[in-house]
């Protein structure tokens, strides 16, 4: 590998840290701790933790002298990396936490980021390449907390009966009726997916070269499998529809609902997509900028799994597998309403095959969270970022209007587990070929 650009690798650095803190900028300081379910981290806490990552797996290990900013917060801001000495503090009490100050978090991450400023200027010639593909790393891992942050505080303030805005001058799209739903066909074959295998340094960590661009280890090895011919929806499922799942008494059918799903929606009390609301006999729906009416045409989103499944289950048609999404991604550019945008919102699609593919909304899939073929985590903690949750969680695709435009690929395999709705995530139906 040549030596490390230092001024490409500090403004990158610069540009991914100044927006985490940027979306801070409309927060009021009561909402930095705010915690209001297990999954939903305190802003406060997701910008130690970036922090955390840096200085855990580059300062400590690769600059000379570094000392820390304080002797605790390697145990209070690691998230769930078992295999470092300190241990972490429990998920569902980081929002019990007053101390340190929000102050002292952003004092924090300025003591991490001068520390990183000379950790790039000095970084020994043995070391390059393992600092290089850290960094890589640790910046999309701080761009997926970025999503994480929006999502987050969404969630905490919809959880006020006020339904405060996080910013009210967010753009909203005007109501409109959905495009017909039309369908795009693939024929069958044996194809490849997922990302080629990077070769791996004396770390265990694996080198991202910038031709073969990022890609985290889970997107490992590329690989090849036999799709059977499908046919793909051209657009996202929209709120009307969904409506129309809701209306033909969708979530009172137990013949639509996997036993999972069933169980969760009855224990829940679901009966519409997470942050819908009748009012007056009209469906509203709180959004980062405040509550307003449903718009007919948007993607729905914030769905589980269940939800998803029941739905293209009622309306005839199935979940695409993560390949069929692949496969039909593959080689497209990356368009869509990202982060970058500014509207923190799904948006319509227009007429067109095969849009809304990135970006707007994750799209479930039918395919479980699991390793591909020769799949093998880096060794150490970092084998903890995705390996150990192969396990119990589904895949989505495609990124979401909370997703930095730059952080999302056709290879890109997110998941959760199948109740989780507190993230962007749509629908997106298939079916397959008489």
């Amino acid at each position: 590998m040549p030596p490390m650009d230092e001024s490409n690798l500090s403004a990158a650095y610069g540009r991914v840290r100044a927006f985490t803190e940027q979306l801070c900028e409309p927060l009021e300081i009561e909402d930095y701790m705010l915690q209001t379910a297990v999954e939903a981290s305190p802003p406060k806490w997701h910008l130690a933790h970036v922090s955390w990552f840096f200085e855990t797996f580059l300062l400590k290990p690769f600059l000379a002298g570094y000392q820390e900013f304080h002797p605790h917060f390697d145990h209070l801001f690691n998230s769930y990396y078992e295999q470092t000495e300190a241990g972490f503090w429990p998920r569902p009490q980081r929002g019990l936490l007053s101390r340190p100050t929000v102050a002292e978090v952003y004092a924090y991450r300025r003591h991490v980021d001068d520390a990183m400023a000379r950790l790039l200027g000095e970084c020994p010639a043995e070391h390059q390449a393992t600092v290089q593909t850290r960094l890589e790393i640790g910046l999309n891992h701080e761009q997926q907390h970025q999503e994480l942050l929006i999502t987050d505080i969404k969630y905490n303030l919809a959880y006020n009966p006020l339904r405060p805005a996080y910013r009210a001058d967010l753009a909203v799209a005007p109501a409109q009726d959905p495009v017909p739903l039309t369908f795009t066909t693939f024929e069958g074959g044996v194809h490849s997916f997922g990302a080629p295998e990077p070769t791996r340094h004396e770390h265990g960590d694996q080198d991202q070269s910038a031709a073969r661009g990022f890609a985290y280890d889970n997107e490992f090895p590329r690989h090849q499998r036999l799709l059977e011919p499908f046919r793909l929806a051209d657009r996202l499922v929209t709120n009307a529809e969904y409506q129309a799942f809701i209306d033909d008494g969708g979530y009172r059918h137990p013949g639509l609902w996997l036993s999972d799903g069933w169980a969760r929606i009855n224990s829940e009390g679901w009966q519409a997509p997470l942050y819908w609301e009748k009012l007056d006999g009209v469906w509203h729906e709180t959004t980062l900028g405040g509550r307003r009416p449903l718009n007919p045409a948007e993607p729905v989103c914030h769905l589980s799994y269940f939800e998803a499944e029941a739905y293209a289950r009622w309306a005839g048609r199935r979940l695409p597998t993560e390949f069929e999404w692949e496969h039909a991604a593959a080689g497209r550019p990356v368009d869509g309403h990202f982060v970058d945008d500014g509207r923190l919102h799904p948006t319509p699609a227009g007429a067109g095959s095969l849009q809304q593919l990135f970006g707007d909304c994750w799209e479930w899939t039918a395919s479980a969270y699991l390793p591909y073929p020769r799949y093998r985590a880096v060794e150490g903690a970092l084998g903890e970022y995705n390996g150990k949750f192969m396990s119990g969680q589904m895949v989505l695709r495609g990124g979401s209007c909370a997703t930095s435009r730059n952080h999302a690929r056709a290879t890109y395999r997110n998941f959760f587990y199948p109740h989780e709705r507190w993230q962007f995530n749509g629908i997106r139906l298939a079916e397959d070929l008489a």
